[in-house]
């Protein structure tokens, strides 16, 4: 036991590791020092080498180390030694451009789920393209080092993981600048700006500086902190009524067992009628009276879509279940399944994460039978049958959380620039988002060592049906200008997606067009593409015999419809009254000239400014479309909204 022992003892004193953020078939930042750092018994010397660079340095009696290389060309693969008491060794190593992706879903968004998906992930591919998926990881205080995580060499059969729109940004960057690409990916879904904020700003931030303060001292302390409010708010929404201990088995039956269980507005999330924050499992059951000729026969049970997993039964038999939170539920009930009289539908639905309860259009709540469709809609009698304890925080949950994760470990890694689609969690308090949103820029620049890195992002898509739209109106189309406002801060870059978007889907599928539209912002910022690559720019308007003149730059040879012949679309006036309606418009070289009838005197004009601006439809000669636009300055509708107010 003894010699056992001993051996243990000595393989640990000789324990030598590299940072996580470091593996086989990693790309590292081109023409920068070389940065390196890791973890090593206390007090020893190591030696690290990579192609002809080499540096020594001491651990350090933390047990960390960190070494700097001088820079090195594009090029490889290399290999990375580092000697100590134990050897590393990894293979594989390219250098070239290293892209930080980040953000929500959409900049998250795998390749495989795309419009082009199946047929670029069967396709040839390079193999110099890189991608590095950072584990999502929220937490409390600044963490060292990221989950670990392999970089994935880009060949088929693999690359539908990575991020979809960084995936064609980088084939677009590699086939102009013949260099190795490795991209970041940072991004998490349905995070707000708040959580990517650095701790020490954030404190310095009157908005956000209460909630860090308040944050518990660790992970496992906030996480028993929610735990014990979880059950506290489940006991206060469903009184009488155990959470522990408690058999859920027959609560799929076909009869009245639920008469004592409070009610849920079915078609709306379960955290904005009592049950906050609540992820777990939560029955929902319906009666439902049928006629003899509803119940004869065969029919369909339509569920609208369930968020994550939902298990179903109707009159106590099983009919279907399935995951995924934006699919259709849609299930055959035999003929024989449905009753003349009362009839229970029960669904277990289990969120793993964000909203969760039964949502969509309340048309797609519905029962089909042999006698016309019963609507579903309306109130659903529940229970909380599990709440899913956490072990940590989660992105949302407090400002930084996100930061500290997934990119407080990357300090000290040489990147060559930053892309960033996020905002959609921002669109409720969006005229703070400007200010936020450039401050968050600085920082990062300020984190990562240098000044000018270019930071590159996609403005919001269109979204949400286009019979909502307010015209001159809508938390979308205030984000869109509070994103924009970013380009007042030098080496950014904004590719409009206006024209890519869905209004039923908040994940637009095509997402070439957005890496691509990324890929000549970086081509211009590096001097590779000529003529600017963001679309028209509005450079002066005057307003003068009943009409609004706008006069543009960077028309890349003219403005144009996106479809010859069409009458423009999109702009609308106002008058001193502020009220919006649609104008309409012709060319005149390097301008646009509104009227409308309804506006003798226009004041103000508008382009794109609704939710969903998928109809406005003005195009550079290089088919860039103009981004959305005001002369006015009036008051947003969300001034004033800001974090925690």
């Amino acid at each position: 036991m003894s010699l056992l022992l001993a051996l243990l003892a000595a393989t640990a004193q000789a324990e030598v590791r590299l940072s996580p953020v470091f593996g086989e078939h990693m790309v590292l930042q081109r023409d920068r020092p070389l940065r390196l750092w890791g973890q090593a018994t206390p007090g020893q010397t190591l030696t690290v080498e990579l192609a002809d660079r080499k540096a020594s340095t001491r651990v350090g009696a933390d047990g960390r180390w960190h070494v700097q290389l001088a820079a090195l060309p594009a090029g490889g693969p290399h290999r990375l030694r580092v000697k100590g008491d134990q050897t590393v060794e990894l293979r594989d190593v390219l250098i070239g451009d290293v892209w930080l992706l980040g953000g929500q879903s959409n900049m998250e968004w795998p390749l495989a789920q795309t419009d082009t998906g199946p047929e670029e992930v069967a396709s040839p591919q390079n193999p110099q393209l890189r991608h590095l998926r950072v584990p999502h990881r929220a937490s409390v205080k600044p963490e060292a080092e990221i989950a670990p995580a392999p970089w994935v060499v880009a060949e088929p059969g693999r690359v539908g993981e990575f991020s979809a729109i960084g995936y064609h940004f980088a084939r677009q960057m590699q086939a102009v600048q013949g260099v190795p690409i490795g991209l970041i990916n940072t991004a998490w879904g349905g995070s707000m700006l708040e959580t990517w904020v650095r701790r020490d700003a954030a404190l310095q931030d009157p908005d956000l500086a209460p909630a860090v303060r308040a944050l518990s001292a660790d992970n496992a302390a906030y996480a028993a902190v929610v735990r014990r409010q979880l059950q506290e708010r489940v006991a206060t929404w469903q009184p009488g009524l155990p959470l522990q201990g408690v058999d859920a088995s027959r609560w799929s039956a076909a009869e009245d067992i639920d008469g004592n269980w409070p009610k849920l507005d079915a078609l709306h999330e379960w955290e904005g009628q009592g049950l906050a924050n609540l992820d777990g499992v939560v029955w929902m059951r319906k009666r439902v009276e049928l006629s003899a000729a509803q119940a004869a026969g065969a029919a369909e049970l339509h569920l609208a879509k369930v968020d994550d997993c939902d298990e179903t039964w109707v009159n106590g038999q099983r009919v279907g279940g399935q995951c995924g939170w934006e699919q259709p539920r849609r299930y055959a009930l035999p003929a024989g399944v449905l009753r003349e009289g009362a009839n229970w539908i029960a669904v277990r639905v289990t969120d793993s994460g964000g909203g969760g309860g039964i949502h969509g259009e309340a048309a797609a709540l519905r029962l089909d039978t042999a006698a016309g469709a019963v609507s579903l809609a309306g109130s659903w009698r529940a229970r909380v049958e599990q709440v899913k304890a956490a072990a940590g925080p989660a992105a949302n949950d407090a400002p930084t959380l996100g930061h500290n994760g997934l990119i407080a470990p990357l300090h000290g890694l040489s990147v060559r620039g930053v892309l960033w689609y996020q905002g959609e969690e921002n669109s409720g308090r969006a005229a703070a988002y400007a200010d936020g949103f450039q401050r968050l820029i600085q920082d990062w620049r300020g984190q990562f060592g240098d000044p000018d890195l270019p930071f590159l992002f996609v403005q919001l898509a269109a979204w949400l049906p286009l019979a909502e739209n307010i015209p001159g109106a809508g938390g979308w189309a205030e984000l869109r200008e509070s994103q924009a406002a970013a380009l007042a801060l030098p080496h950014t870059g904004m590719a409009t997606a206006i024209d890519v978007g869905d209004e039923v889907d908040i994940h637009p599928r095509n997402k070439r067009t957005l890496g691509h539209r990324l890929a000549a912002l970086a081509m211009h910022q590096f001097g590779l593409r000529a003529a600017p690559a963001g679309g028209p720019r509005l450079v002066g308007h005057e307003a003068r015999d009943g009409e609004i003149h706008l006069r543009f730059g960077d028309t890349a040879g003219g403005l144009r419809t996106a479809r010859a012949g069409e009458p423009l679309r999109g702009f609308l006036l106002a008058g001193a009254d502020r009220r919006w309606v649609s104008a309409q418009g012709r060319f005149d070289g390097d301008r646009i000239v509104l009227h409308s009838p309804a506006v003798p005197t226009p004041v103000a004009a508008r382009y794109a400014w609704v939710n969903n601006p998928s109809e406005a439809n003005v195009v550079g000669g290089d088919g860039l479309p103009l981004p959305p636009l005001r002369t006015d300055d009036w008051p947003l509708e969300s001034a004033g909204r800001r974090y925690g107010r």
